[in-house]
Formats: structure tokens, sequence, C-alpha cells
């Protein structure tokens, strides 16, 4: 038996894709400012198949997503939050009809760390990647102050000792690429963890760029400050069973 395609009238299409109210979207139909699949609608209640549905609003094309799942180059000093309070948001960044899906980040990232984070509206998506029980690893470039030592590496892979933690903290990987400059992986998302592990071993972090999120590496290509739709292949990546 065949799947029945999902359907809604474009009204509520509009509206869920977080283009303003159902009134305003209204509005917008009648007042010809909306075109579905390359054609011009006028009506409100006219329904469409969601599956594959392009559509423009006041010229600026869409392509239908149930649910959202972006990436982001994160800049400095932008905090991951929609309440600021020293630094412009993140979301400042996105347009606004995918700020008014209500979409998250997810895992802060620190105002002045850069680099690859997810943001999304799925609740069990975020779950997933969140989840301190998935232990989703997450690779760090750091720039230390001081010169990191073979000794200093060996400590972070064996664990050291936080501050208001029960137990040593352990680095999955940690591979010295200069004499300033380690990756790190975590499996965790302490507060502040790879700046307070760095400073467990007597060195300070100068720069923090994460650049990779399970097996989803940031791309070359993302500029910072960006963001994209997550890919089929970033999907795949991120649902890896490495992560």
């Amino acid at each position: 038996m065949a799947k029945q395609a999902k359907t809604n009238n474009l009204e509520r299409i509009l509206h869920n894709q977080g283009f303003g109210s159902r009134k305003l979207c209204r509005i917008m139909i009648i007042n010809e400012e909306i075109t579905v699949n390359g054609e011009l609608c006028d009506d409100p209640s006219a329904v469409f198949e969601l599956d594959n549905l392009h559509f423009t609003v006041q010229g600026e094309a869409w392509d239908y997503k149930e649910k959202s799942y972006l990436m982001m180059h994160k800049p400095s000093n932008y905090e991951c939050s929609h309440k600021t309070q020293h630094h412009p948001t993140i979301y400042s960044l996105l347009p606004h009809p995918l700020v008014e899906r209500g979409v998250q980040c997810i895992g802060r990232l620190d105002e002045d760390t850069t680099g690859l984070i997810l943001i999304s509206d799925d609740g069990q998506f975020i779950h997933k990647m969140s989840s301190p029980k998935h232990k989703v690893p997450k690779v760090y470039e750091v720039t230390c102050k001081h010169p990191i030592s073979d000794e200093q590496i060996d400590h972070i892979l064996k664990g050291v000792q936080l501050i208001d933690e029960d137990a040593p903290i352990a680095a999955l990987d940690c591979t010295r690429l200069s004499e300033t400059v380690i990756h790190m992986t975590l499996a965790e998302g302490k507060y502040h963890q790879v700046k307070r592990m760095v400073a467990a071993i007597s060195n300070r972090v100068e720069g923090l760029k994460r650049i990779q999120i399970g097996e989803l590496k940031l791309p070359e290509d993302l500029a910072v400050g960006e963001w994209r739709w997550l890919s089929e292949n970033d999907m795949m990546a991120l649902s890896s069973k490495n992560t």
C-alpha cells in the first residue's frame, strides 16, 4: 500500500515554517507575495503536498523543511543564547523565520570560542547530540599560551582533576600540531571544560575553536559567521556508529 503524501494548506505551511502569524501569512498570500513550485498562489486555503515543496516569500526562495537541521561557523564575541548579556546572539546571524521556529543551538560555545555549532528545532535530535549518555565526541583546536610538553599531553590523556568534580577527567585524544597548538577530543561538555583542563596542567587557553562533532568536520568553505542546512551526508556523519 502506497504511503499517503502529507499535505497542508498554504496559510498553515507558511505559519509552521516561521513566516509569522496565520493572519500575516494569509495577508501575504492574498497580496500575491507567495509563489509555490514556481506558480503564483493567492489562495490561503490551497492545499499542497509537502514533499519537495518549493516556495518564495516576497521574492526569497525557500524549501519546505519539516524540521530544521543547521550548522554554523560561530564567530568570536557572539553568545549562544536568545537572551544575551554582553554580546550579540548567534541567532541574529540566521534568517528570521528560522528563529521564529524556535531553533536552539546544541551545546553552547563560550562567547570567545569559535567553530562548529549545530542548531535545530528537533527535540529528539538535540537530546541525542547533547546528552552525556550518547558520548558524542567533539574535537577542539586549542591554542595555548605556553608550549605544550609530552608530559602535559600525557596528563590530559590520563585525566586531570578539576575543582567540583569527583573524579579526574581525561580527553579521548590529544594531539600536538605545534609548540602551542593541540587538538583535544572530548566526549563530555562540562562548563569551560577545555579551559579548565588546560589550566590544570599549568597552561592557559589563548584561542579555542571546535572543528568536529562526531564524524562531522567544520567545512573549510563555511566562512566565519555563515550557516547552512545539514546535508544527508552530514546527518550520516553525525549518526555514525563512531559517535
